[in-house]
């Protein structure tokens, strides 16, 4: 058992604190907090303002062969928990992740890569309704993150149950999914072959493929496996950056009255105008199809400028979305204002 000989309280850039322990490693709290305004034309928006109280636990120790491991746990909003995973950082193996619906693990974390000055084009105040293929990155799960060779990264992650729910410690789900075991795969790549002229680009590909019950009673319309897949690029010359993706997930039901698949297209341009100031146009076109029914699409773009000012920043961003959630019609169409002041420290 290590004794506690030495503890040091001190202010950090970018956390709150961090408490070290002679053979401990370190403890960190990062913080960060943002206020928001946000207006929705064509909505019931009762009182607009909100407000989002971000902090994670950060504690990080280090093995003698040189491996590092980090413990991440994130409490968002009234303190609950959002996410946590633990990170084996190793010299020459790359990266093993035991991740608790953290998201960057598999495809979940290449669901939407288009530059942005602030969120996805999705991801202000307009509900847009919009699937989006996350893998088993909701489920808990096991990732590996292979060393760079080349520029370039290969991400596998595994769950044997993909039922989109957490577990504690010596617990189990508990949750018979109609989807059960599931693997990820994605390669990301930055092939500049040394040539400066392509030194900012990225591309990334990557699929996803859960098993199906369909010996349950509430999965007897499966007739395939759960698939997603992802691919995309993105491209910095300057202070410009400009991307374009697309994903598709396969339900593998294909009776009447059930979604046989969704197919996304992102595209997405940011500039930097300043180290302080950016601005982005962002839009997302999205195809659900029912078996036996006409395909129904979602679209939605969004505007935004963000400012920052040492810890503090301002973003605003104009959205509008039409046919929300699939259904069509003018009752489906919506704008919004959105505007946020966040405080990290």
């Amino acid at each position: 058992m290590n004794k506690l000989t030495k503890v040091g309280l001190s202010a950090l850039c970018g956390s709150l604190a961090s408490v070290s322990a002679v053979n401990a490693g370190t403890m960190e709290v990062l913080g960060g907090a943002t206020a928001t305004w946000s207006s929705n034309t064509g909505q019931v928006t009762g009182n607009p303002i909100g407000m989002n109280s971000a902090v994670t636990f950060k504690g990080s120790g280090e093995l003698d062969n040189g491996t590092t491991f980090t413990l991440t746990v994130t409490g968002a909003d009234q303190a609950a928990y959002t996410s946590g995973n633990i990170s084996i950082v190793t010299p020459s193996l790359g990266t093993i992740v035991v991740s608790s619906r953290t998201g960057g693990t598999g495809i979940g974390g290449h669901d939407d890569k288009m530059p942005t000055a602030w969120e996805e084009t999705w991801g202000t105040s307009l509900g847009t309704g919009i699937d989006l293929p996350k893998g088993v990155s909701s489920s808990m799960n096991i990732g590996w993150t292979s060393p760079s060779f080349a520029g370039s990264t290969l991400k596998v992650a595994y769950t044997p149950n993909n039922d989109a729910t957490f577990v504690n410690d010596k617990a189990v789900s508990g949750i018979q999914s109609h989807k059960t075991g599931g693997v990820d795969v994605l390669l990301d790549i930055n092939p500049s072959f040394g040539m400066d002229a392509l030194a900012g680009l990225n591309v990334f590909v990557g699929g996803s493929r859960s098993e199906t019950d369909n010996e349950a009673s509430f999965s007897a319309a499966n007739t395939g496996d759960h698939e997603e897949a992802v691919a995309g690029a993105t491209f910095a010359y300057g202070p410009v950056t400009v991307g374009y993706q697309r994903s598709l997930e396969m339900t593998g039901l294909e009776v009447a009255g059930t979604v046989d698949y969704y197919q996304n297209n992102a595209f997405g341009v940011s500039f930097n105008i300043s180290d302080d100031l950016s601005i982005s146009y962002g839009e997302m076109e999205s195809h659900k199809k029912v078996s036996n029914s006409v395909r129904a699409t979602t679209t939605a773009e969004s505007i935004q400028l963000a400012y920052s000012m040492g810890g503090m920043s301002i973003k605003i961003a104009e959205s509008s979305v039409d046919n929300a959630t699939y259904a069509s019609g003018t009752a489906s169409d919506f704008d919004a204002t959105t505007v946020a002041m966040t405080l990290a420290f």
